[in-house]
């Protein structure tokens, strides 16, 4: 597959919100999204706790809602998810997202609450190749989605379960409901059936990720901020997940997820076959790892290693509480309050820190 385009620009804290439309405009925004269809702005919330790379930016929130309106898409609404151990509402405060929502006049919906959308058994057409299995009673999505436009606004960052994570990850929490962590250990095929998925149901799908700070090393939460002053954007999200592993220096198609999305034709994988406007990739290829935390070794001997037979009985049980309470203690009362609010003070020291002090 080949004619698929990722856009590059390197910003910076005083242009960035108006060169968020100038991207969009650079990867043809106007030829992936349906004009006239609501417009789901699917955010990321790695973490709700402030920690930059980890979440979507106010910057990029800001900037991709006047763009998209600029160009006739005015019909957009924000869809927020949970997880086991993340709080979309504290998320939204402590990386202040509120304030934008509000400037912006952008409505909130929450795929957790009933009042706002269901979940409805859903019958992919494509060959699933794992929810069917760990999921044998049906594949439950949202109803509030289908056909819809939705616009992925991840980060560029590494993860300790898939190796690197941007736009194809970003609709994990979206699509899939507070059992996801059932997949962790084919996560990689579980991000392609719900590529799948959204091929199927979306009017159009594009995405606009924040690389004003990557997030190297035991990602998606406990990691090294780099600051490369980069906004990327693009209709393919295998093609901007390839050109984002490749800044953060990993041979795109040697990771599962977005080889086996370019061999079942949902997007480009290979590098050469992907149309790069703006900034080159090279110039600004760094070489990152993954490496693992106290959270991760656990995961790795529960989900890959040698219990791995034993994950019944350790996730889909009440057993499961007693790890998302490991989970949130070491992360939010001993990791956070230790070397993660020092990571935060040095970052916000930059020019990057000033404009996010500038979000009230």
């Amino acid at each position: 597959m080949g004619g698929s385009r990722v856009a590059i620009i390197k910003t910076s804290p005083e242009t960035v919100v108006s060169d968020y439309a100038r991207l969009l405009e650079m990867a043809g925004v106007d030829e992936f999204l349906k004009k006239g269809a609501t417009t789901i702005r699917k955010d990321n919330i790695s973490w709700h706790m402030f920690f930059p790379g980890a979440n979507t930016t106010p910057w990029q929130l800001e900037g991709v809602a006047k763009g998209l309106r600029s160009r006739g898409f005015d019909d957009l609404v924000v869809v927020e998810n949970e997880t086991v151990v993340t709080n979309a509402s504290k998320g939204e405060r402590l990386n202040k997202f509120n304030p934008i929502f509000e400037k912006s006049r952008l409505p909130v919906l929450y795929n957790f609450r009933d009042d706002h959308m269901k979940w409805e058994v859903y019958h992919p057409k494509a060959r699933m190749r794992v929810l069917d299995k760990v999921f044998p009673e049906g594949i439950r999505i949202p109803d509030y989605f289908h056909g819809k436009n939705i616009v992925h606004l991840p980060t560029v960052k590494t993860h300790i379960y898939a190796t690197t994570t941007c736009s194809m990850k970003n609709a994990f929490g979206g699509l899939l409901n507070n059992r996801r962590h059932y997949t962790h250990s084919r996560i990689h095929e579980t991000l392609v059936d719900l590529l799948h998925i959204q091929k199927e149901i979306h009017g159009g799908i594009f995405a606009v990720a924040d690389g004003t700070t990557f997030g190297n090393g035991p990602g998606p939460r406990t990691m090294f901020p780099v600051i490369k002053d980069l906004i990327l954007a693009s209709g393919d999200c295998v093609a901007l997940d390839a050109v984002a592993s490749s800044l953060m220096g990993f041979e795109p198609m040697d990771l599962d997820y977005i080889r086996i999305a370019h061999e079942d034709g949902l997007g480009t994988g290979v590098l050469d076959d992907i149309e790069v406007v703006g900034e080159p990739i090279a110039k600004h290829r760094e070489k990152f790892s993954v490496g693992d935390n106290v959270a991760s070794l656990v995961g790795d001997a529960l989900w890959f290693g040698p219990m791995k037979r034993m994950q019944k009985l350790f996730f889909h049980t009440p057993l499961v509480n007693l790890f998302i309470l490991g989970s949130f203690l070491y992360h939010d009362y001993l990791w956070y309050p230790t070397e993660g609010r020092r990571r935060v003070r040095r970052w916000m020291d930059s020019p990057w820190g000033d404009l996010f002090k500038k979000y009230e």
